[in-house]
């Protein structure tokens, strides 16, 4: 059969593409098949060979092939040909050596390769031939590129101490091509290559070989290829410190400089300080010890020796030595000569001469003491003389029967009928003084005459006219006098925190209503003859600067009574309320006076006082009472000693009384538990409108420099929502251990679903971290529930804010008197004072009444202060009684006496 000649190259195709189809299609490498007795120089080899390459979404992809000398070129994909019409073809000739060369090109969508996705993988090659022979292509692969949008396992955040290594894992999603991984610190990239202390695994986790402060970030996994970029959740890396102890310090001195005491050394968290939530550090931040100090011993003459003989100069002489005992310790050396030398013959041995001038030294200090004595006579006359006219315009006598009128006797017991049970009669006409010294009404009462018996003689037998003024314009001009005086312009003048009153040598009481605070003023405290206008006040906190130093603390309110500086005979008693527990392993306690100069000096160390002291004081669970015989501004300070030391707090929860909108704020305060700062907290929450909504409690918060947690819970979430964006709230240490702070408290705001929502039903916990805490349930109506308001009722205490005279004693007059003249004396059967301080537990007190002219005034004085207005008399009476005096008489007092 003949063939034509213009068909033999397609036959030639078809042969060789039959004969390669057979042999070798499989191979991905290039394979060369020369015609037997061809020349192989002449067998196609590829220019350019196709790639591996990734279709990105839906886009097509191009490959390429060129060979030299070629006359075809097909592509062969999976096994089957390329049909010709998908093929472009450029053919060309090379300039060296004038060999035919063809480049083809062909595009493979993603429709193809997902036809055989999941057989087998999409691949194609190329196949070139010449005259001599076919030449194939390596296999280049067609993937479909893709990046899942879930990490298999992605960072978690950490809390790592300092130095302690940190790894964090990531394994990428799934992809084709592998995702690459990086590492963001705070969105910065994380370079290894800068940081040696860095470095990523080849599982893609990032390790910290030792964590540093610098290490605190939030840290992300980034996965990336050509489709896509993923990003893993931020995981927070917080590197923490926890707190270490400094060294401690040196040894205070010892607390007494004679005989026992205690010395004290300190340390700080601060090597390191905690950070970043580290643990504070374990253990006592004071350390206290006993210490003894030798006691210096003053030097004191032995006797002296017997006089020698008579000399030739007329003299014997006698001598002592500073031995009985002799001075140590530091103690003072014998003041005085050790050797005393005499006349021994009466001066007959010599210096005749000299007489004439001896007598006329006698008769000049004959005449001195003759002038001393003719002078203090002048000075007794005009004493008295002014003393009667002073008594004349002082007061009444009978005034000290204005406290107590006739009465009638009713018995309390059946063998002691007549004891302390004087009653008033209320029949009687009398005038209640407040703020000044005032007038008894003139009228047709009848008035008694004092007996006239021991107990009334120092205040004379003469009748006498009352001394008095406008109340208005007295208060007036004492405000104004008040006011020219620099140190105490600051007073709160006409507030609620001040109160003050006209008094004399018969006395009275200042109080500063719902506080706590008061002053008694004994009788015989100012002396006769002299008119004091004194006031108290209530400063706040932050109007006063305090100055507090190291571990202490302001425990009471900052009071003042004044004017500072007038004369006082008796001391006064100054009562105020204090926040601490009184414990003396756990505190040192001091009584701090502001100075005239505007310094706060410690003017008594509580433990430490000596009973001669012009301070004294009397410390109780929840107030102090403090003996002084000078005015001013006082202040109770603590210094902890060891993390025992606890202050008291008072928690109260307010909220409004109406509540208009949505919002409902609970608002819950943290206070010193005083009346002083529970009656500021109830006139603020009065004036925001606030009701209490749960009884109040205590908390003992300690010097443990741990913060104070607030947090609510158990909030039904289908009728409110909290609007807390944390789980607690917190009030820092210092901000209540200092105490100089008012009005300290948190707020929760929750918001109602409905406004129709009145139940409210959750828990409040307030916690001090490693110390006490309190739990407060919370169920009431907001609308109508008020059985708290109640509890917060402010009411006066004693009625009025300033007493004159025997009115502010429970006590009546005669009665004090006649128990002072008989328990002052010593009684050898012990029914004298020091048995009435025992009954009444003051016993601790005996050397401070001991050091009084009056030791009964004094146990009477601090009786008065600690129990008005509500002090039971039968107690006392009580206790007088169980003395065993003879006179069961002695304390009663009949209505003549009256």
């Amino acid at each position: 059969m003949a063939v034509r000649p213009g068909l033999w190259p397609a036959l030639l195709g078809i042969v060789l593409a039959a004969w390669l189809h057979g042999t070798g299609a499989q191979q991905s490498a290039t394979v060369a098949n020369p015609v037997p007795g061809a020349n192989p120089d002449l067998l196609p080899h590829f220019l350019v060979e196709p790639e591996d390459v990734y279709i990105v979404k839906n886009k097509p992809v191009l490959l390429v092939c060129k060979a030299m000398p070629a006359t075809q070129i097909f592509f062969k994909c999976n096994g089957e040909w390329v049909r010709q019409v998908d093929h472009v073809i450029e053919r060309s000739t090379d300039d060296s050596s004038g060999l035919p060369a063809m480049e083809v090109r062909i595009n493979v969508s993603r429709q193809q390769v997902e036809k055989v996705f999941g057989l087998e993988e999409y691949w194609c090659q190329c196949v070139a031939w010449s005259s001599s022979g076919t030449t194939k292509s390596q296999k280049a692969y067609i993937r479909i590129a893709y990046l899942r949008k879930n990490f298999e396992q992605e960072p978690l955040a950490k809390e790592v101490s300092l130095e302690q290594g940190i790894v964090l894992p990531c394994r990428p999603p799934e992809g084709i091509p592998p995702a690459e991984v990086e590492w963001l610190r705070n969105e910065d990239l994380v370079d290894p290559s800068l940081d040696p202390n860095v470095y990523i695994t080849r599982e893609h986790s990032l390790v910290v070989r030792q964590a540093r402060l610098a290490d605190t970030a939030n840290y992300t996994c980034v996965a990336k290829n050509i489709v896509a970029r993923r990003r893993s959740a931020s995981a927070a890396v917080i590197v923490y410190v926890n707190g270490g102890w400094s060294t401690w310090t040196e040894w205070s001195v010892c607390s007494a400089s004679c005989g026992r005491g205690w010395q004290k050394r300190s340390r700080s968290c601060t090597n390191p300080a905690p950070l970043n939530g580290g643990a504070f550090c374990e253990g006592q931040n004071v350390q206290k010890t006993a210490c003894a100090t030798l006691c210096p011993v003053d030097g004191s003459w032995s006797p002296w020796s017997k006089w020698s003989a008579c000399g030739l100069d007329c003299t014997h002489w006698r001598s002592r030595e500073c031995s009985d005992p002799a001075p140590r310790n530091g103690g003072e050396e014998c003041r005085g000569a050790d050797l005393d030398t005499r006349n021994c013959t009466s001066d007959l041995c010599v210096h005749t001469a000299s007489g004439p001038e001896d007598v006329a030294l006698y008769v000049g200090l004959i005449a001195v003491a003759v002038c001393l004595l003719l002078l203090l006579l002048v000075l007794i006359l005009v004493y008295c003389r002014k003393k009667e006219g002073l008594d004349s315009d002082v007061a009444d006598s009978s005034i000290l029967t204005s406290g107590f009128q006739p009465v009638s006797i009713k018995p309390s017991k059946a063998d002691n009928p007549h004891l302390l049970t004087i009653q008033p009669d209320l029949s009687t006409t009398t005038t209640t003084c407040q703020g000044n010294l005032c007038p008894r009404q003139d009228g047709p009462s009848p008035k008694f005459q004092l007996a006239n018996g021991h107990l009334l003689s120092p205040l004379g037998g003469g009748r006498h006219t009352l001394h008095h003024s406008s109340p208005t314009s007295e208060a007036e001009d004492f405000v104004s006098r008040l006011s020219t005086q620099n140190y105490f312009r600051s007073l709160p003048r006409g507030t609620s925190n001040m109160t003050y009153g006209t008094f004399n040598f018969l006395g009275g009481r200042l109080m500063i209503p719902n506080t706590g605070i008061s002053l008694l003023i004994p009788p015989d405290a100012i002396p006769r003859g002299k008119i004091y206008e004194i006031y108290l006040t209530l400063h706040k906190p932050e109007d006063v600067r305090l100055p507090l130093a190291g571990c202490q603390t302001l425990l009471s309110p900052i009071v003042s009574c004044g004017p500072p500086g007038v004369l006082l005979t008796r001391p006064v008693i100054l009562a105020m309320d204090h926040c601490g527990e009184p414990c003396p392993e756990s505190w040192s306690l001091r009584l701090k006076k502001q100075s005239c100069e505007g310094s706060w000096e410690d003017v008594l160390h509580l433990g430490e006082e000596a009973p001669s002291h012009l301070y004294y004081c009397q410390l109780e669970a929840g107030a102090c009472y403090v003996f002084t015989e000078q005015l001013g501004r006082f202040a109770l300070v603590g210094e902890a000693l060891s993390v025992a030391a606890t202050k008291r707090l008072k928690l109260l929860l307010f909220a409004p009384v109406a509540c208009t909108s949505l919002e409902y704020n609970i608002r819950v305060y943290c206070l010193h538990d005083t009346h002083d700062a529970l009656k500021e907290v109830v006139q603020l929450e009065k004036q925001l409108g606030g009701q209490l909504i749960q009884e109040p409690r205590v908390l003992h918060f300690k010097d443990s420099y741990h913060n104070l947690r607030l947090s609510i819970h158990d909030v039904p979430s289908s009728l409110w929502k909290s609007k807390l964006l944390v789980s607690y709230q917190e009030i820092p240490f210092y901000h209540i251990w200092n105490g100089t702070q008012q009005y300290l408290h948190c707020t929760f705001t929750l918001e109602r679903v409905s406004p129709s929502t009145s139940d409210l039903a959750c828990k409040v916990w307030v916690w001090q971290v490693e110390g006490d805490g309190q739990s407060f349930n919370i169920n009431f109506n907001i609308t109508k529930d008020t059985r708290f308001a109640e509890l917060l009722a402010l009411e006066s205490e004693g009625g009025v804010p300033a007493l004159v005279g025997p009115s502010a004693f429970k006590i009546p007059f005669l009665i004090r008197q006649k128990i002072i003249t008989s328990l002052d004396p010593p009684c050898s059967r012990g029914a004298d004072w020091r048995t009435l301080a025992q009954k009444l537990h003051l016993d601790s007190h005996l050397s401070f009444f001991a050091s009084k002219p009056s030791p009964t005034a004094m146990i009477l004085n601090l009786w008065e202060a600690r129990h008005f207005p509500n002090g039971n008399l039968s107690q006392l009476a009580a206790a007088v009684a169980g003395l065993g005096q003879p006179d069961a008489g002695l304390f009663t007092v009949s209505e003549a006496e009256c």
